[in-house]
């Protein structure tokens, strides 16, 4: 079939910018910096969709927009991702959509570059490379599995795919008419709605593009146990996106829970040994199960002490990183398929006071 060519507005209409945040004191102030320093010909407005925070996430917020007339603020009380980007989406008035993320910080020329992009491939959504960086060795080293082709499976926008047609887009600058033809965010999705917004663009006739022109600074998780509770979520919406929509996933999505269930079968396999249920040529053919965990150990150690990897903080946590990662999201991916996520929450993004939406 081919592609249809999404519609183009006049030179000069400007962009909208739309952002959810909760809880992202942190964050905030640098990632709308990055914002508004972008040079593009035309208005732009960002949109801001405010979670309950429960740090000073809204009084940040609030100062920006007050020193800013082009930033608007609206109201996300579900705190959910999906909701907040509908809301800011509606409040917005340009017919460019540009997500942003206030773990992000976009990269001068981003919107200019994406813009220019847009109009020559007459795509509907394009989007870049997420570049991972991190301030403390824990964060570093979870930068390095996000950039790491063990890490997050080969998706084209965090590694070094050539420009070219892509199942979905990392953030993503979108045409506003597109979006109103095929119905914004999911809201019943918590994790995962870009894949399947870009799903719904793509069905439509449309193509969804990667430029590895275009750049994101990305600033991950900040600890250990938000970590594994985002991959947790994560895997689990995944899961949820596999019962809905089935062989259009990759088969990458998949990895993480047949590692879950090789390391299950290992040690069930080592108790039997142990206890000499297994014996003999049953024992020596049951031991295949360990080789590829043993291969994968390897990889997880050759990334660890690859150039580059830091000092020696950052290289023992890249050891327990990946792993971390992999199971918590191969965790949650085997729980969404057996029941639904629909009650899983990101509670990485909360903190301890924060009320559960």
């Amino acid at each position: 079939m081919t592609a249809r060519d999404a519609p183009v507005p006049p030179a000069g209409s400007g962009v909208t910018f739309v952002m959810p945040v909760l809880n992202e004191e942190r964050y905030l102030r640098r990632a709308v910096e990055s914002v508004l320093a972008q040079e593009i010909d035309g208005p732009m407005e960002l949109v801001i969709a405010l979670g309950p925070s429960t740090d000073r996430t809204a009084d940040v917020a609030r100062a920006l927009a007050e020193a800013d007339a082009r930033i608007v603020l609206v109201d996300n009380p579900a705190a959910h991702i999906p909701i907040g980007l509908n809301r800011a989406i509606r409040a917005g008035t340009l017919p460019t959509i540009v997500r942003v993320d206030a773990h992000s910080e976009l990269e001068p020329g981003y919107v200019r570059r994406a813009l220019a992009t847009l109009e020559r491939v007459r795509a509907a959504n394009v989007g870049g490379v997420m570049r991972a960086e991190g301030r403390t060795p824990f964060q570093r080293a979870v930068a390095r599995g996000y950039n790491a082709r063990i890490g997050l499976g080969g998706g084209a926008y965090h590694g070094g795919a050539p420009e070219g047609p892509a199942e979905s887009a990392y953030l993503g600058v979108m045409r506003r008419a597109v979006l109103d033809e095929v119905g914004l965010f999911d809201e019943s999705i918590r994790r995962g709605e870009d894949w399947e917004l870009n799903l719904r663009i793509r069905s439509a006739g449309y193509r969804v593009w990667f430029d590895p022109g275009l750049g994101v600074t990305y600033w991950p998780r900040e600890s250990w146990s938000r970590l594994a509770r985002q991959f947790h979520s994560t895997g689990a919406w995944r899961a949820e996106l596999v019962r809905r929509y089935g062989r259009r996933n990759s088969l990458r999505f998949f990895a993480p829970p047949a590692l879950v269930v090789l390391l299950a079968v290992a040690v069930l396999t080592g108790i039997l040994q142990l206890t000499s249920v297994l014996t003999g040529v049953w024992s020596a053919a049951a031991s295949l199960v360990y080789v590829p965990l043993a291969a994968y150990a390897v990889l997880v150690i050759a990334n660890a002490l690859a150039p580059g990897g830091g000092g020696l903080r950052e290289r023992l946590w890249s050891l327990a990183v990946i792993p971390t990662m992999h199971i918590a999201w191969g965790i949650g991916f085997l729980s969404g398929m057996t029941r639904g996520a629909h009650d899983t929450v990101d509670t990485s993004r909360l903190h301890r006071n924060t009320p559960l939406p």
